[in-house]
Order: structure tokens, then C-alpha cells, then sequence
């Protein structure tokens, strides 16, 4: 979690998740209040269901298993890590893209937490759709085609054993040096 997303691509992701805020709570109040009102007057108003930014582990986990995330977005500062340890993997799998952000309390900020591990956006407008796709493009070269991340169980030997085959690399060729002479 040390390769965040930092400058210009992070201030557009935010840019991009506060267009999806879910309604705070006193907008939530107007809306089901002017809800109440059409209704006591006998309209019957067609309602949609909102476009927003979906959070929370179990939530981003269940939209990653079934390919319904377009982008998530972890923050690098959760603790334990195990939290979300797992989740690149995870998407790398799925091929759905993601990204790591600074600060879980950003994150947070965004859905009217206190702090939030990850988010992922399911549902876009069409205009953002161009915007979103950039930004999938770039997440994808960084995180999900990057091979460094795949090294796992490399070999390294040990300061010990370094010192006795140098060691040996020297005897060896002065060895093959008294033998040229």
C-alpha cells in the first residue's frame, strides 16, 4: 500500500466520487418530506434509484464478486490491514480496476463517515462516462497490469550464506590464477 494515487488523478477521482455522495441526512429529511406532501395530495411521484458511491468491506466485496463494480478505491491507512489486504487480489481476479488512496478519513469524508476502508462506484451518468474511463485506463496500467506487485516467494539468500559463496568465488579464482601461472 506505499503506491497511492497522488496529484492530478487523485483530485479528479474525488472530483468524480463527490458528483456520487450519497444525500446526507438533512437532504434525505427534504426529500421524503416533499415525498409526504405529493403523496397527501394524491400524486404519486416517479422516483429513481440514485446513482452513488457504494462503501463499506462487505458491501465493495459483494459488488466485486458479482463484476458490478466499475472502479473501487481502498484506502492505504486501514488498521489491520488484513481488512483489505486481500481486496487487490480480489479485483485483480474479477478484472475490476481499483486504486489506492491516502487516507481512509478522505474516504470517509466522501460518504458522511468518519472513516471508510473502500468504496467503489457501480453506476455512472453518461456524461461522466468519459471521465470515469480515463481514470479506469490509469488505474489499470498502475495496479491491475503491474507485474511488480506479483513477486511473491522470491528467493533472497541470507548474509550468511552471500559472504560464504563470495568467499568461495575468491578461493576459486585464485585457484584458477595459480594455475595459469
Amino acid at each position: 500500500y506505499q503506491r497511492r494515487v497522488h496529484g492530478n488523478q487523485a483530485s479528479s477521482l474525488f472530483r468524480l466520487l463527490a458528483a456520487y455522495r450519497p444525500e446526507s441526512t438533512k437532504e434525505k429529511k427534504e426529500r421524503l418530506t416533499t415525498l409526504a406532501m405529493a403523496e397527501a395530495k394524491g400524486a404519486a411521484p416517479k422516483t429513481t434509484k440514485p446513482k452513488v458511491v457504494k462503501f463499506g468491506i462487505n458491501h465493495v466485496t459483494q459488488l466485486v464478486e458479482s463484476k458490478k463494480a466499475k472502479l473501487v478505491v481502498i484506502a492505504h491507512d486501514v488498521d489491520p490491514i488484513e481488512l483489505v489486504v486481500w481486496l487487490p487480489a480480489l479485483c485483480r481476479k474479477m478484472d475490476i480496476p481499483y486504486c489506492i488512496v491516502k487516507g481512509k478519513a478522505r474516504l470517509g469524508r466522501l460518504v458522511y463517515q468518519k472513516t471508510a476502508t473502500c468504496c467503489a462506484l457501480t453506476e455512472i451518468r453518461t456524461e461522466d462516462n468519459s471521465r470515469l474511463n480515463q481514470l479506469v485506463n490509469n488505474f489499470r496500467m498502475m495496479y491491475n497490469d503491474s507485474t511488480d506487485c506479483n513477486k511473491w516467494g522470491q528467493r533472497t539468500m541470507g548474509v550468511k550464506y552471500n559472504h560464504r559463496e563470495t568467499k568461495l568465488a575468491k578461493a576459486l579464482a585464485r585457484e584458477a590464477k595459480g594455475k595459469l601461472l
